[in-house]
This record gives C-alpha cells, sequence and structure tokens, in this order.
C-alpha cells in the first residue's frame, strides 16, 4: 500500500521510464486530477495522472491521462 498526494495544479516532469508503455517519451503535465489502478502491472504501485500537457514552450496542449509510477509522485509530508 502506498500514500499518494498530488497537488492538482502541480506541474509534473514524467520521464519515460516512469511512464508504463511511453509512446513519446518524457512529458510535463499539469495535474488535475488522480485515479488509483485496480489491476497494476505487476510488481509495481501505478497510477492515473489526468492532466493538461505542457508544450516545450509552456502552453498548454491537450488533456491527457498517463498511467505513471507511484514512487515518482512527490511525497507531502504532514506537520506533527
Amino acid at each position: 500500500m502506498f500514500d499518494i498526494r498530488v497537488r492538482l495544479g502541480a506541474v509534473l516532469r514524467i520521464e519515460a521510464e516512469d511512464r508504463f508503455r511511453p509512446s513519446d517519451g518524457p512529458v510535463a503535465l499539469r495535474v488535475t486530477g488522480v485515479r488509483l489502478v485496480a489491476n497494476r502491472p505487476e510488481r509495481h504501485e501505478w497510477v492515473w495522472l489526468e492532466g493538461v500537457r505542457i508544450l516545450p514552450d509552456g502552453r498548454s496542449g491537450d488533456q491527457t491521462q498517463i498511467l505513471v509510477r507511484a514512487s515518482l509522485l512527490p511525497v507531502e509530508r504532514q506537520p506533527n
């Protein structure tokens, strides 16, 4: 089990090796949603990130969903 905390609106750079079956290399994504994966690929915890691709020139691209390793996502620590 894992604890996922992703701030909506955050921009994440996702490398090809952190994606399941990447077709177009690394991407930058402005996160609009996160979904856990019930029938995930073996040996890894995966989540669907939903969001808007950020193009190399900084403009917003298409809305997309990307299956990524949960370990890629930043962990936000809660104050004690």
